[in-house]
């Protein structure tokens, strides 16, 4: 039996909208709510349809299954990666798709093998590197794909990702209207920074730039996930920064967890004598004492809108772009003026 080709009437009875409006959505000729789209491009996928008649699909050739690929490396930090592939799982689900999660390390193999399988309808990337060797694949693949993270050369990706210069500067902005004009940030291993990790060197160099343009003294260092590296780190900043009052954290929970020991340790409370905010963070800050102020890194909406996205292009409507997501400062206890004595 013939399966019948769907129609852009199906389109909006589905949607819940008009026939102008699914038109409008497929054409780009007027804006059209993010949530509206998204609702017709649900449709369009679940109906098989495709706005070119010569490009549509049958229904029936759909997997409803997305590659999701996150490779580990030796510092991935799994609570936050696993973060972001429940995101994603979660999301799919609402779609009803399941995904195929590709953690191997020779991710381009593993992309090539399912895409040539037809196994696939779409991918989903996770931790972007700026010269990601999956990138050239995702373009030759040509399949419907959304990168949570910006490479070096994102033209015809879709991306999608914090604004991490922007959470850089709100830290920064925090701190020096509070009175602090010596600031220090803690990032991740230098592993990280070195095989070409596109957000930590972005929140770095954002927090850098903030520091000059408030006219203020900072300084960076690494940091090892360590007792040793932990202290090199704070002591490297103290022994640049004499005058040190406040600490911008990016890096991951043990390192959070580890100095704040430290400091107790040393007599150096927060935030009477050491203000600390911790920046694009995938954890919670509350169980921390004291419990820190935290821009949190939104992992479940860069999951969702990545899912959005795929789902946009497999109904021929998505445009390659880059997305960027508002930082929010949540401010809780480990924040305050410098100390007086300064």
């Amino acid at each position: 039996m013939e399966i019948p080709i769907a129609n852009i009437k199906d389109v909006a009875r589905v949607a819940g909208v008009s026939i102008s409006t699914v038109s409008y959505a497929l054409s780009g000729k007027r804006p059209i709510a993010d949530a509206t789209k998204t609702r017709i491009a649900q449709a369009v996928t679940e109906l098989g349809y495709r706005p070119n008649a010569g490009a549509r699909m049958l229904a029936s050739s759909r997997t409803n299954i997305f590659a999701l690929t996150a490779p580990m490396h030796a510092d991935t930090h799994p609570p936050a990666l696993m973060a972001f592939v429940l995101s994603v799982v979660t999301a799919a689900r609402s779609f009803d798709y399941d995904v195929l999660l590709l953690t191997e390390g020779e991710a381009v193999g593993g992309l090539r093998r399912v895409a040539s399988s037809s196994l696939i309808d779409g991918i989903i990337m996770l931790d972007v590197t700026l010269d990601d060797e999956r990138v050239p694949v995702i373009r030759e693949l040509g399949l419907p794909a959304a990168l949570i993270g910006i490479p070096r050369d994102a033209e015809g990706l879709t991306c999608v990702d914090l604004d991490f210069e922007q959470a850089a500067r709100l830290a920064v902005d925090r701190l020096v209207a509070l009175g602090h004009t010596s600031i220090g940030l803690m990032g991740h291993a230098r592993d990280l920074y070195e095989r070409g990790s596109n957000y930590a060197p972005r929140f770095r160099d954002g927090f850098l730039a903030a520091a000059r343009e408030a006219g203020i003294d900072a300084a960076f260092h690494t940091t090892d996930a360590t007792r040793v590296g932990v202290e090199d780190s704070f002591d490297g900043l103290r022994s640049q920064l004499p005058d040190l009052t406040a600490v911008v954290l990016n890096c991951n929970e043990t390192i959070h967890g580890i100095l704040l020991e430290m400091l107790r340790e040393r007599d150096i409370p927060v935030p009477k004598q050491l203000s600390i905010v911790s920046a694009c963070s995938s954890f919670s800050t509350e169980h921390f004492l004291p419990p820190l102020d935290v821009i949190p890194l939104p992992s479940k909406e860069s999951g969702h809108r990545a899912v959005e996205l795929v789902i946009q292009q497999l109904g021929g409507f998505a445009d390659p772009h880059i997305e960027l997501l508002k930082p929010v400062y949540d401010r809780k206890s480990s924040s305050g003026p410098p100390p007086s004595d300064r």
